[in-house]
């Protein structure tokens, strides 16, 4: 018997997770290369880390006081009696990474990982989510704050989206900050009633995560708030207009944002957010990071600068959508193998083709020759090649295109691999000639 309000029928995903499945899933492997490639050519390397830490590393690394440790961070204790966490962001526990395997300085590295938040489910945003992101330690160069945001500037163009805006702040050091927070606060504690609930009480504790309230009673008090920006020091100052200048000279705008904190404790000096315009203004945040000079130290290790940022997959995905770009098709079957017998010449080409470098599927079960054509359609491959008992007595495969022209016709097994490959680079050469001809058109016709 099922026990008391077990569910009835199959098990589902967890609510604010999902699955993502073929075809769909092509583009996202379409988009962790698109970023790799770009990464790997700024001289970042893979890191991977385990998807479960200690749960000391964000408390001590994020901060006690952020929502995402207080509120948001699936925290557990294992069954040696170890607190431990579901990773709810990437950087920490790069840190982590780099502090226990200490590489050579400085240290650029790219990942991708799924992150856990027990936040309201919303669009682009689960409690099971994804992310790509780089950091880079170990030099304080602010033309490294410019690397970093130039490669996801670039990523974003590389995916086609053009309407999004960047947004850029200081949030100094531990030389200038603390009198800020102090005048802050105080402007803060004259205006408490008119802060929503939440934030009458981090006046206080936390006044600088009042900047980032998006409510309208908070947005309309931080609106006149002392900037930050007016009252760097000496270090941070320069640092802050070196990166600017730096951005502008590599033609990324940016807009300066006196309320940009962002949602982490670790962050210092320089801060940046991307949002997309083609989506709701709650929602659309598509990814962000900053400097976080004291995030090693916090975390029991050296003194260690570094800078990254973090980008949401599923919320850019979102954004393409909405602008129409990066499509990201699964790319196409060359072949589908029909074997009317046994199956075991289609078992036997279909891995020849693969090791010639052709993308081949085949039938299964021994269906009928017109269910296999079906299926062979509906893959969306190039061609069919059918093995009927004549064409294994004759050591031959009737090649039949399913795409374009062309007449079936009977083939030797051996010369299989280079008639289709002829047949793809036609095809290839024809849907070229098809988009030209296509572009030109619009083009004349606008």
């Amino acid at each position: 018997m099922s026990a008391p309000g077990a569910p009835v029928g199959p098990p589902r995903a967890p609510r604010g997770t999902r699955d993502v499945l073929w075809p769909e899933s092509a583009r996202w492997e379409a988009f962790v290369a698109t970023f790799a490639a770009l990464a790997q050519s700024a001289a970042y390397g893979l890191a991977q880390t385990p998807v479960i830490e200690d749960a000391a590393v964000f408390r001590r690394g994020i901060g006690e006081t952020s929502d995402i440790v207080g509120k948001e961070m699936y925290e557990f204790e294992d069954r040696d009696g170890t607190m431990l966490a579901l990773r709810p962001e990437g950087t920490a526990s790069v840190v982590r990474a780099y502090l226990q395997h200490r590489p050579v300085l400085p240290w650029k590295a790219w990942y991708v990982t799924p992150a856990f938040r027990h936040e309201r489910p919303q669009a682009g945003r689960y409690r099971q989510h994804h992310q790509v992101g780089i950091e880079a330690l170990g030099a304080a160069d602010p033309d490294l704050d410019v690397e970093v945001i130039w490669v996801a500037d670039s990523f974003f163009r590389s995916l086609g989206l053009r309407r999004y805006t960047l947004s850029i702040n200081s949030m100094g050091d531990q030389r200038c900050r603390p009198a800020y927070v102090v005048l802050l606060a105080e402007y803060l504690g004259g205006h408490a009633g008119e802060l929503c609930e939440d934030h009458r009480r981090r006046v206080e504790t936390n006044p600088m995560r009042v900047l980032d309230c998006k409510r309208p009673e908070c947005r309309a008090v931080t609106e006149g708030v002392p900037r930050l920006v007016d009252h760097l020091c000496s270090d941070c100052a320069p640092h802050f207009e070196r990166v600017q200048s730096g951005l502008d000279a590599l033609g990324v705008e940016a807009i300066l944002d006196h309320r940009l904190v962002r949602g982490f404790d670790y962050y210092t000096r320089t801060t940046f957010e991307f949002s997309s315009e083609a989506m709701e203004a709650a929602q659309n945040g598509i990814g962000g990071g900053g400097r976080y000079d004291g995030l090693a130290e916090a975390m029991g290790g050296p003194s260690t600068p570094g800078v990254g940022f973090g980008i949401g997959i599923e919320r850019v995905l979102l954004a393409c959508d909405a602008e129409g770009c990066f499509a990201a098709e699964p790319p196409p079957l060359d072949a589908y193998v029909i074997d009317l017998g046994d199956g075991t010449v289609a078992r036997d080409l279909s891995v020849a083709l693969r090791d010639a470098g052709l993308r081949v599927d085949r039938g299964f079960d021994q269906r009928s020759l017109k269910a296999q054509l079906k299926v062979a359609d509906r893959s969306g491959a190039l061609v069919a090649l059918i093995i009927g008992p004549e064409e294994a007595a004759a050591g031959t495969v009737s090649v039949r295109p399913l795409r374009g022209r062309g007449d079936q016709r009977a083939v030797r097994t051996p010369d299989v691999a280079d008639v289709v490959r002829e047949m793809r680079a036609e095809s290839e050469t024809r849907a070229g000639s098809e988009t030209r001809a296509g572009s030109e058109t619009r083009a004349g016709s606008s």
